[in-house]
């Protein structure tokens, strides 16, 4: 499994409300796929450059499902529903190297992080490619 990183921006996002990461919350959050590196200074959607839609890939990414967010002993964990996936039809999905975690509801489109899978993949014409959300650790954990 790919590590996690967070943007710098989170951290700030969270003190400012952007973010509604707890059980039943209507924000959607989702994952997209890039192959242009990111830098913890990045902020927004598309900074790195989304993917464009095709082949079964659509620009904007894949929700990660219903949140189950939650808190024990001081420590929160942000837990997604649904592992976000993209089967190729018709073509080839990528290159991409990366999957990037964000906010699509709030209207700036703030970062969260992201996953860096370690080399260029280009998904081929029938394959699957799914980002493995951990179910039990969570995506990310606030203490």
């Amino acid at each position: 499994m790919a590590a996690f990183n967070k943007f710098f921006c989170f951290v700030q996002d969270v003190a400012n409300a952007l973010h509604d990461m707890k059980t039943g919350t209507a924000q959607v959050y989702k994952v997209y796929l890039t192959n242009t590196a990111p830098v913890t200074s990045n902020t927004v959607y598309n900074t790195p450059a989304d993917l464009s839609t095709a082949n079964g890939y659509t620009a904007g990414g894949a929700s990660i499902g219903t949140i189950t967010g939650s808190q024990t002993s001081g420590t929160f964990k942000f837990i997604g529903g649904t592992d976000p996936s993209w089967t190729a039809s018709g073509g080839s999905i990528g290159p991409f190297q990366y999957a990037v975690l964000y906010n699509s509801t709030s209207s700036t489109k703030p970062l969260i992080g992201w996953w860096d899978y370690g080399t260029t993949l280009t998904l081929t014409n029938g394959n699957t490619f799914t980002v493995d959300l951990d179910q039990v650790a969570g995506i990310l954990t606030i203490t």
